[in-house]
């Protein structure tokens, strides 16, 4: 240990401080935080980019099937064409409703009232949007883990950096600041790249909770104006 502190600190008035050797000179330790930090950073834009094009996505789906459903045509066609096989989340909501009502009106010389109707076809779409807000909402978690612990580990990363610099320091009997600045440079470049993982993650978790939370809305608002037409054409079947 205190040969490589001595090398260390031999090296360091000459240092680069170019951010490859930052990271090449640094601790073990330095480095794994470095690493697992890094490696954070690119799974959080990940998520950030497959979230934004899913949102995009089912709303634009969303759009297109509610000028459909709100055209005057037949729901069994719009049933048969997006509901039986949905595949984005409105049309499975959709769906769900379409395949609950049809199934208890085929119950044969069962007394089935209104509200029963009603509470039947809400349970299943109900069940529907929390199932397909679940696989929209994957991985968020991880991005607010980012945001919450990145900036921890990564000053965790610079104090064992200042360590190692001032065991150098004390190896060489040597304060001279071309000896200090490597260790403390590359101590500082860990807290650096905990900040690189954990700004996006905390602003991109804020915004994609909202525009979930949004998206979430107008599914409950579809299924309460679907589930009311629902019912009447249960009262007129009566």
């Amino acid at each position: 240990m205190d040969q490589t502190v001595t090398q260390a600190a031999v090296a360091a008035p000459g240092a680069n401080l170019s951010l490859l050797n930052l990271f090449l000179q640094a601790d073990v330790v330095v480095k794994l935080v470095m690493i697992v930090l890094l490696v954070a950073s690119i799974w959080v834009w990940t998520i950030i980019i497959d979230k934004t094009v899913s949102l995009r996505r089912v709303n634009r789906e969303a759009n297109r099937f509610e000028d459909e459903f709100w055209s005057g045509g037949s729901l069994d066609t719009l049933y048969d064409r997006e509901g039986s096989d949905p595949v984005h989340p409105m049309a499975a909501v959709f769906g769900a409703a379409m395949s609950e009502w049809k199934r208890t009106a085929r119950i044969a010389g069962a007394e089935i009232g209104k509200t029963s109707v009603r509470e039947r076809v809400d349970r299943a779409m109900n069940v529907t949007i929390m199932r397909e807000m679940d696989r929209l909402e994957r991985f968020m978690i991880f991005l607010a883990s980012v945001g919450a612990t990145a900036p921890f580990i990564g000053l965790f990363g610079t104090v064992w950096g200042i360590m190692h610099s001032f065991s150098a320091i004390a190896a060489m009997h040597n304060t001279d600041l071309a000896v200090v600045a490597p260790g403390i440079a590359e101590a500082l470049f860990a807290t650096a790249i905990g900040l690189v993982a954990a700004i996006p993650a905390v602003l991109a978790y804020n915004k994609l909770s909202n525009d979930l939370a949004r998206f979430a809305s107008r599914l409950e608002g579809f299924g309460s104006e679907f589930s009311a037409i629902l019912s009447r054409q249960t009262e007129e079947h009566k």
